[in-house]
């Protein structure tokens, strides 16, 4: 795993500036092409209840991925708020 600097303090808070320039379009971005990669991987060569596992994580992995991946970013003082649209795609958007 990479260490980042940051750390998560006592209250689970992520405890590490946000670098000059940061872009949340661009890790939106970055989970659009996870969940595509999750999306093409292929299954390993596993067998019996360790590839059911896999299979699922994977299934889990594309929802978390793909989420956000849908999200709209807002950033203000500081605060990132993603939003994320989970009514059915028929579902006529608020006005």
């Amino acid at each position: 795993m990479r260490h980042t600097g940051g750390r998560v303090t006592q209250n689970g808070l992520y405890d590490r500036e946000v670098p000059q320039g940061f872009d949340p379009q661009a890790m939106i971005d970055r989970f659009q092409a996870r969940a595509n990669a999750v999306r093409s991987r292929g299954l390993p060569p596993i067998e019996g209840p360790e590839r059911l596992r896999f299979k699922e994580q994977m299934q889990v992995d594309f929802m978390d991925y793909a989420m956000l991946g849908d999200a709209q970013a807002d950033m203000a003082d500081g605060i990132l708020t993603l939003r994320i649209d989970l009514r059915p795609r028929d579902a006529s958007p608020e006005s």
